[in-house]
């Protein structure tokens, strides 16, 4: 994983407006869903790192991530973005994908 450029992870996200896209978010022990398909109808990153994330969903909600620090595309298409403490270790995950995650 790389260090979110806000304007590049910006523009990865928002490739997925207008479209349907399965979810998997964590935040450490307390939240975690998996292969909740939305159609997702806006997408932003605000902050100056860490970063927050905010998606719409089918225009009636919102799903807010904070903390994020890192992403990555990988081989499928999928846009996996993390956050990292200042010790390395994971708190906080979004990964959005066109096709469910393995469960």
């Amino acid at each position: 994983m790389i260090p979110i450029h806000r304007t590049r992870t910006e523009a990865e996200l928002r490739k997925f407006v207008g479209k349907e896209a399965y979810v998997h978010s964590e935040a450490t022990l307390f939240v975690f869903v998996r292969n909740f398909k939305v159609r997702v109808t806006e997408a932003f990153v605000a902050g100056e790192g860490p970063y927050r994330v905010a998606l719409r969903f089918d225009g009636r909600g919102w799903l807010r991530m904070e903390a994020l620090t890192h992403y990555e595309i990988d081989e499928t298409g999928r846009l996996l973005l993390a956050g990292f403490d200042d010790r390395g270790r994971m708190n906080v995950a979004l990964h959005l994908g066109k096709e469910p995650f393995p469960e």
